[in-house]
């Protein structure tokens, strides 16, 4: 009996719900920068990163049009250099590089991007059209006269390739466990299987009426309560649950700034797209890079760990907003959808099926595509990634630190001085991300 009081009224100095990327970073950086304090994390899941952090593709860039997403990315992917080469920390990162096949228009309607990011730092390639024949024999750069399925698709031919170099995949589930090894290593209690219900809203002056707390009271966040009845309270409570946010905030009137939408992946691993996978002279991986098709949003990704490679879309329009706990993904969404347009642009693939599948979900801002890190009512809010949260991870622990311990500027990996604000609500300052094909 008293064991089970104990644990009713379980109090930490910092309670952190969700273990994946953005969670454990979270934690982990709070921890670093303050070892005396308890903290907590809770997930439902078994694992770290067991939810949609481990249904992401592993991707990262640092090409963006906006300087707010630039630094993020960019200092995270230092980072994640950082502990794989000066750490040991085998991550499986590498630098395959990304590549945006551009159409005319395309290119034309982002030249001023390009030009902006290069200024920035951004390291970036140009491949013509004979370049990117030569490099990618089996791409498919012109459409013959007359074709009717590229002309109903409305595909527009290649004309340039837009290579960003620091730019690559890593692997999702050793970068979770990193994060969740060095936080446990620091003293940090992690606690699996444990699923949050709501969060405990109560008044600053409690009167022990009931209905507490009324709208004359200042109220705050001050803990849990889970699936099974435990109470488990802190004097700071962190919500980073990704597409879940809405769950935990929406019935205590917080805005989470982000609605769940799907997204699939498919596998391909087939002696037919061998040629493709090789493509040399891009990376010292002799890999093709991932490549950006001019049309529909759809990816195609070298697994270089199991010589594969992988398709994604996150179709937008016609997908509905929907949370979903275990998506599944839809054979037809790529025999009936995708299959199209890529093999106009990749004949290899044609007749080719995937190996494998799954589906996850990004947590999306349609707004400005840019994370939100604030407080509101004792509550420290990080979510929004829009399906670049990995890639971003460090730099928003780091900022999330930054504003536990009520600091204005956060220092991120490298040395990079960033305004705490600039991701809040109330003093928002990020710009648009205009770089979306």
């Amino acid at each position: 009996m008293g064991q089970g009081l104990m644990s009713a009224m379980s109090k930490y100095d910092v309670l952190v719900v969700g273990a994946g990327v953005l969670g454990l970073s979270t934690a982990y950086h709070i921890k670093r920068e303050n070892p005396e304090r308890s903290i907590l994390v809770l997930d439902k899941l078994g694992g770290p990163g067991q939810g949609n952090s481990a249904k992401s593709v592993g991707a990262f860039r640092n090409v963006f049009s906006s300087r707010t997403n630039f630094l993020l990315a960019d200092s995270t992917i230092d980072f994640f250099t950082h502990v794989q080469e000066d750490l040991g920390h085998d991550l499986g990162l590498v630098f395959h590089g990304y590549l945006w096949l551009l159409s005319g228009r395309q290119y034309r309607r982002q030249e001023e991007n390009f030009k902006e990011m290069s200024r920035r730092g951004v390291e970036l390639r140009t491949w013509e059209r004979e370049d990117l024949r030569r490099m990618i024999p089996d791409l498919v750069t012109e459409f013959e006269e007359g074709d009717e399925e590229a002309e109903v698709m409305g595909l527009e031919p290649v004309e340039r390739g837009l290579q960003g170099v620091k730019c690559g995949s890593i692997d999702a589930d050793r970068l979770v466990r990193f994060y969740e090894e060095e936080f446990r290593r620091l003293g940090g209690e992690v606690r699996y299987n444990v699923e949050v219900k709501r969060l405990i809203l109560k008044p600053e002056r409690e009167l022990g009426l009931p209905g507490e707390p009324f709208v004359w009271q200042d109220a705050s966040v001050k803990g849990v309560e889970t699936v099974r009845g435990e109470e488990i309270y802190a004097d700071r409570v962190v919500v980073a649950v990704g597409a879940w946010a809405n769950t935990l905030l929406n019935p205590i009137g917080l805005d989470a700034f982000m609605r769940p939408k799907k997204r699939q992946v498919f596998v391909f691993k087939d002696e037919r797209l061998e040629r493709l996978f090789h493509s040399e002279g891009f990376n010292k991986e002799g890999v093709v890079p991932l490549l950006i098709l001019p049309k529909a949003g759809i990816l195609i990704k070298p697994e270089v760990s199991e010589g594969a490679l992988w398709i994604e879309c996150a179709d937008n329009l016609g997908r509905p907003f929907k949370l979903e706990d275990d998506p599944q993904p839809e054979l037809t969404y790529y025999t009936g959808n995708l299959y199209h347009v890529v093999v106009k642009y990749l004949p290899c693939f044609r007749d080719v099926q995937p190996v494998n599948m799954w589906a996850g979900q990004y947590a999306l801002n349609s707004i400005d595509k840019t994370p939100y890190v604030f407080e509101e009512a004792g509550m420290i809010y990080v979510g929004a990634g829009s399906g670049s949260g990995l890639m971003k991870c460090d730099a928003l622990g780091r900022i999330a630190a930054a504003l536990y311990a009520g600091e204005k500027e956060a220092t991120l990996y490298g040395g990079r001085a960033f305004r705490v604000s600039d991701l809040s609500v109330k003093e928002r300052r990020v710009e648009r991300e205009t770089f979306v094909l």
